[in-house]
């Protein structure tokens, strides 16, 4: 279970605290075109300016060929930040050097610095240890309040934390809490949903979830590998061949705790006006593929979701940014949203999913992390995570 020490265990009165966020967010027109993430680093944020501390933030946005990009600034980010805060956002040009270091020396208490982007340095994705140093440089505290990208090891997430005080901030915590206690402790029958379109991104959050889950409901393209290694054609569906034996080997090991669809939504081509059908299983037709889940599989999932009392979902049931082939996923979605489950989704397409149907709210806890809600279903243990302090035993 968490067993950190997170901002509430430190005094960060008069000191400067360094916060790595996940500011990781689209830039559209030079401006910020979803908050959300941002959103989710306010508290931690807030409550440290209230403590009394200076607060400097670093953050990662999209892949810049590590070195300086315009379109990969962070200074939109800091613009959108001003806005939302009681306290005046700074920014500083560089992330480490004398640029980041005047800039961080000359911050006071109840302002907030924003560093540019850090990965417009080779030594960020290489964890170098000088840069971790470098960053240590800024700060009397480390805060890492970045789910998001708690699953890699650079020097921003995992480095830093070796050379300052290192503690979780609340989202972090929040997180940690939901997904960890989901998997450890879940209040029973625990339905665990997994879709998209391979079997190989997933194999080991399937082998991990069916020790724990007392059912695994699989959709999207992931099924059609599953029916194939039974001898099901498939059509001209999406197959991954060569994880046919895998997913053999996973049918043979989960009887029947592992639910896989009894209809399909086909279609004669990949696109959003091709001809489509509702086909039962083992029905598909030479040259069709299957798009999404169909009325009988809802029907089915939706009664599991319903009888659950822990849902973990991660993975869309069909290819829904097509509006005909986005039923089944919107039709879970709604039975997640109706659920009296404890519902916990992963992020990225099913969380999108979610934000599309207006049924955000009514999910117990949206993950922002979609790599690192993985790795944490796969049973792994999150680098930026580990490298925290642990809590004192009393």
């Amino acid at each position: 279970m968490f067993n950190k020490q997170t901002i509430a265990d430190i005094n960060a009165k008069g000191r400067r605290v360094l916060v790595r966020v996940d500011f990781n967010v689209p830039i559209e027109d030079g401006a910020v075109a979803d908050d959300t993430r941002i959103r989710g680093a306010l508290p931690t944020i807030e409550a440290l300016l209230k403590q009394g501390a200076a607060v400097i933030l670093c953050s990662h946005l999209g892949r810049p060929s590590e070195k300086a990009e315009a379109k990969f600034s962070l200074r939109p980010v800091a613009a959108h930040l001003d806005g939302m805060l009681n306290a005046p956002v700074r920014f500083a040009e560089d992330c480490v050097g004398p640029v980041a270091e005047d800039a961080a020396q000359a911050l006071q208490p109840g302002e907030v610095l924003l560093l540019e982007n850090t990965r417009f340095h080779a030594g960020e994705k290489a964890n170098d240890p000088e840069m971790a140093a470098q960053l240590a440089k800024l700060a009397d505290l480390y805060v890492n309040d970045a789910f998001g990208s708690a699953h890699r090891a650079h020097a921003s997430t995992e480095g830093v934390a070796h050379q300052l005080p290192a503690v979780a901030g609340l989202l972090m915590e929040k997180e940690i809490r939901y997904l960890g206690q989901a998997l450890a402790e879940p209040k029973r029958p625990f339905v665990a949903i997994l879709g998209g379109a391979k079997v190989s991104d997933k194999i080991a959050v399937i082998r991990n979830l069916l020790d724990k889950a007392d059912r695994v409901l699989i959709g999207g393209g992931m099924a059609n590998t599953f029916f194939n290694a039974q001898g099901i054609e498939m059509g001209a569906s999406l197959v991954e061949v060569e994880a046919l034996e895998t997913a053999k080997s996973l049918l043979a090991d989960a009887g029947e705790r592992l639910l896989l669809p009894l209809d399909f939504v086909i279609a004669d081509a990949f696109a959003a006006d091709a001809e489509h059908k509702t086909m039962m299983v083992g029905d598909v037709p030479e040259g069709w593929r299957v798009l999404d889940i169909g009325p009988e599989t809802v029907d089915l999932f939706s009664a599991e979701v319903g009888n659950a009392a822990t849902v973990v979902w991660n993975g869309p049931m069909g290819v829904f940014e097509m509006k005909p082939f986005a039923a089944g996923t919107f039709a879970l979605a709604e039975a997640l949203a109706a659920s009296k489950a404890e519902t916990i989704v992963g992020g990225g397409d099913s969380a999108a999913a979610l934000q599309q149907a207006g049924l955000a709210d009514k999910i117990t806890h949206i993950s922002t992390g979609g790599g690192a809600s993985l790795e944490m279903l796969e049973g792994k243990t999150l680098p930026g995570l580990a490298a925290l302090m642990d809590k004192e035993l009393s």
